[in-house]
């Protein structure tokens, strides 16, 4: 069963919690997620059809190893997303909602590339100066044309 970019915020977010707290229950990602309790016992529902949770009524749930295995992916792509904004100058306050409308439309070849990319920088803070002083050029020009 592929998953839904929905499917995917879930086990993102179920992951993430069980990696903090130790567990996930359906308040903590209906609170997280802001929707009500009923749409995450339908999705959990759904996540165990699909093999990546188990699900037994009124007792909970818990990942499955193909469960964690893409949680585990999936917390990856959003923090390397959230370092490749940061690194590349956007502003902290569109970060966290610029990452959730792009995540889920790049393929994991893009994803490995940008995994890349943030290296290089990282490898060497010389590129990260450069990489500023060209985006200062540009809005320089930018308001010369103004």
């Amino acid at each position: 069963m592929p998953t839904t970019p929905s499917m995917e915020d879930y086990i993102e977010r179920i992951y993430a919690l069980i990696d903090e707290k130790g567990y996930a229950r359906v308040s903590d990602i209906a609170e997280a997620l802001e929707v009500h309790p009923s749409s995450v016992t339908k999705m959990i529902q759904k996540l165990d059809k699909g093999k990546y949770v188990v699900y037994e009524k009124y007792r909970g749930f818990m990942l499955t190893s193909k469960g964690k295995k893409l949680g585990k992916r999936l917390v990856y792509r959003h923090e390397l997303l959230e370092q490749f904004l940061t690194i590349i100058g956007v502003n902290e306050e569109n970060i966290y909602d610029d990452v959730e409308g792009i995540e889920h439309h790049l393929s994991w070849d893009a994803i490995d590339r940008i995994g890349d990319l943030v290296q290089y920088f990282e490898e060497g803070d010389k590129r990260v100066e450069d990489l500023k002083e060209i985006q200062q050029n540009n809005e320089a020009d930018v308001e010369e044309q103004s």
